[in-house]
């Protein structure tokens, strides 16, 4: 019997020995072109987070810029969409990165889910129950 004590012992101390390594995900960062093809979103570190920025737009702007005009929130309806921070509080979740997001197409803010495998990366937009799926591809 104490052969066997011995043998659950070292088991145990093997188990608390190892520390547990939970895979990071893949990084976002870099430069991403849109599912639609109208702009270029730049992924960068904010602090200990992520965050991401319309880089540049890829259609026609009207005159004077596009602006962030169907914001909710009416005193921001005059700022101009590109450099428009769109990903803020990014952070590791699970396989993926999860934070917060905003929509200038629609004016919607929405939980974000973002997960990038090679050259894509895919991101899921929930607001309340409802979500959209859309994926980007890296671009140089």
């Amino acid at each position: 019997m104490p052969y066997q004590k011995s043998g659950v012992l070292v088991a145990l101390v093997a188990l608390v020995a190892v520390p547990s390594v939970a895979a990071a995900p893949a990084s976002i960062g870099g430069r991403w072109k849109t599912d639609d093809g109208k702009g270029i979103v730049a992924m960068a570190a904010c602090g200990a987070k992520m965050c991401g920025r319309i880089e540049r737009l890829l259609i026609n702007e009207p005159p004077g810029g596009q602006r962030d005009e169907r914001n909710p929130d009416k005193t921001k309806r005059s700022r101009m969409v590109s450099g428009l921070q769109i990903y803020w509080n990014l952070v590791p979740h699970g396989a993926g990165w999860k934070g917060e997001g905003y929509s200038p197409e629609d004016g919607r803010y929405y939980t974000a889910h973002l997960r990038a495998d090679g050259n894509k990366m895919t991101m899921k937009g929930c607001v309340s129950v409802f979500c959209r799926t859309v994926t980007w591809t890296r671009v140089n």
